[in-house]
């Protein structure tokens, strides 16, 4: 693994002639817990989807540990795990079940597969519960699930989208002691996107701001704060952002097609 676990530089991405990222360049370091923040609509989602494997740059160099998604797409995707926004657990199946699908398209062996799950179950107080239907389980057990299935085949880099929304004040607080705690001891660098600009300030040692696809802002919580003259980085990110209510970047039905393209190309 390289030191620098995402390497972006001058990544573009255009759609019929509409400049979706335009221009970006960052680098977030391994072990890093690293914070991507914008309005709806500012580019995030985009970029995500380049940095993952589910769309192709028009321009610009990606690097995820060292590997380009354009030709190396699956060295890419053994290097992340990734929890959507959207819920992506199968209802129908138990907890259990979830994992070892999941841990089956990933190819992790039998046996090992077998001691991850019992591992990563218990990680996230999931293991009492793992014969039972996800239809049967709360908005926060299904998160805790999605965290636990994204880390079973063991990657180096877990990208949150939006990993706390809709839950309540413990559910999140729980949920971030366990991220935090990987962090800690595994040493997994973490990319997420937030609404929630507290959480942002308080998990991120780094965080770029992103709007009308360009990085306009990037630093800790502190040094945006200091750039803006504000006291909190919701604050900050008004400045820098404005006020106006924006569009959402992709419909539902998009971030479903492209989810699913992902899961074909295993």
């Amino acid at each position: 693994m390289t030191d620098q676990a995402i390497r972006v530089e001058h990544l573009v991405k255009k759609f019929d002639g509409f400049t979706a990222v335009n221009d970006i360049s960052f680098n977030v370091s391994a072990g890093e817990i690293f914070a991507f923040l914008g309005p709806n609509g500012a580019g995030k989602s985009t970029t995500i989807k380049m940095l993952t494997t589910l769309l192709r740059p028009t321009s610009g160099q990606i690097r995820i540990n060292g590997f380009d998604p354009t030709r190396e797409q699956n060295k890419v995707r053994q290097s992340f795990g990734i929890v959507f926004q959207d819920p992506s657990l199968d209802d129908e199946l138990t907890a259990h079940e979830n994992m070892e699908f999941h841990g089956m398209l990933y190819r992790v062996p039998s046996q090992l597969r077998k001691s991850r799950i019992k591992e990563l179950l218990d990680i996230v107080e999931l293991w009492d519960r793992r014969n039972h239907l996800v239809k049967t389980f709360s908005g926060g057990m299904k998160r805790r699930l999605e965290i636990a299935r994204g880390l079973l085949h063991h990657p180096s880099i877990f990208f949150l989208d939006e990993p706390t929304l809709g839950l309540d004040p413990q559910t999140r607080n729980q949920l971030w002691n366990y991220i935090l705690n990987l962090n800690k001891t595994k040493q997994i660098t973490v990319f997420f996107t937030t609404h929630y600009m507290e959480e942002a300030e308080r998990m991120a040692q780094r965080i770029a701001i992103i709007d009308h696809g360009k990085i306009i802002a990037h630093g800790t919580a502190t040094e945006l704060k200091v750039q803006t003259h504000t006291s909190s980085l919701e604050e900050a990110f008004l400045s820098l952002t404005g006020r106006a209510i924006r569009e959402e970047e992709a419909s539902g039905l998009d971030k479903m097609r492209l989810r699913r393209q992902m899961w074909r190309r295993h």
